[in-house]
């Protein structure tokens, strides 16, 4: 499913212009998005849940080059599944 189906479902389901349905997905996902930005975790009862995990530091070769790159510590969301 993509975000332009989900935006079709629920105004199909809640009587929604396209417009009114896409801001109010879009509100959702801003805000789990922010809220993750932030540290926090978040937890949908029956769904899932969203945090930010900090990868470490590391060192890569570019293929072409062969010179080494480091990679700095950088977060990276993961979601963890209910199902």
């Amino acid at each position: 499913m993509t975000r332009k189906d989900l935006i079709d479902r629920v105004a199909k389901k809640f009587g929604l212009k396209k417009k009114e349905a896409e801001a109010i997905v879009k509100f959702v996902f801003q805000e789990i998005a922010e809220t993750v930005k932030k540290g926090e975790r978040v937890s949908i009862q029956g769904f899932g849940a969203f945090e930010l995990r900090e990868l470490r530091e590391r060192k890569i070769r570019n293929p072409r080059t062969g010179e080494e790159i480091e990679i700095p510590v950088r977060g990276k969301v993961v979601f963890i599944s209910r199902f």
